[in-house]
């Protein structure tokens, strides 16, 4: 695993020491990250919440591109251990940090929010990422007009979110993408 561009491009990451974190793959991040860089191109220099962050490789992208900052939320032990020793090596602790907390329980945004992009990457085909992205629009986390990166396996991505507005929807191999756009109420 490696940042695929901006100034940390090919710079390795840290990977999981067995398969209960599933990382975005270089190449669907690399996808990823050119579809926004055409379509919304601000939103890549904004705040960026990562949740289910696993090793951190989504928001640890957006900085390499030109985020402003990035607040990595993740449960798992052995995921906030990755993430803790890249915000570490990368020397980026003014503008990255972590938060352990369950994402579907986030509780209010505090002074590093709202985010004008949110990426959610939960386990695969138990729901999580939309019972998240309520609790996380109940707590404040976005931003007017923020865009949301939905992955899920192939096939489980909602049709509808409730507040957001479908823009595109991509399957990569067994990778579902959705990205959405959050509608202010």
């Amino acid at each position: 695993m490696r940042i695929v561009g901006g100034r940390w491009r090919g710079r390795r990451l840290l990977s999981p020491k067995d398969q209960s974190i599933r990382p975005t793959t270089d190449r669907n991040r690399e996808s990823l990250f050119n579809i926004m860089s055409h379509r919304r191109p601000q939103q890549l220099e904004g705040r960026v919440l990562d949740v289910f962050a696993g090793t951190g490789a989504l928001g640890l992208e957006a900085l390499s591109r030109g985020a402003s900052r990035c607040v990595f939320m993740e449960k798992n032990r052995q995921a906030a251990t990755l993430i803790d020793q890249h915000i570490e090596s990368f020397g980026i602790d003014e503008c990255a940090r972590l938060i352990r907390a369950d994402a579907t329980r986030p509780g209010q945004a505090d002074e590093w929010g709202p985010f004008d992009l949110v990426f959610a990457d939960p386990p695969y085909g138990k729901g999580l990422g939309e019972k998240a992205i309520y609790a996380l629009v109940a707590g404040n986390w976005f931003a007017d007009q923020a865009l949301l990166i939905l992955e899920e396996k192939q096939g489980f991505l909602p049709e509808r979110l409730d507040g957001f507005e479908l823009m595109d929807q991509r399957d990569w191999g067994e990778t579902g993408i959705g990205i959405y756009q959050f509608v202010t109420p």
